[in-house]
């Protein structure tokens, strides 16, 4: 065996330990993790599932707050 291909053959070996170490999550934790942040998160774009939305817990109202007294045209 060539000592590139050896090289190469280690260098591979090496990233493989490495992604080894990674922690992992089994695919039913990470599902169920996923269902209970859905369900305990509030989405003020599903007015249908949520109820209405107040104009000040809205991220995507529009700022009337702002002291600009520019206007668009």
């Amino acid at each position: 065996m060539s000592e590139t291909k050896l090289k190469k053959i280690l260098e591979h070996n090496a990233r493989l330990r490495e992604q080894l170490s990674i922690p992992r999550a089994a695919v039913s934790e990470a599902a169920m993790s996923l269902v209970k942040f859905s369900k305990c998160t509030r989405d003020p774009l599903l007015p249908s599932v949520w109820g209405p939305v107040e104009k000040r817990e809205d991220p995507y109202a529009p700022n009337t707050s702002s002291n600009c007294a520019c206007s668009v045209m």
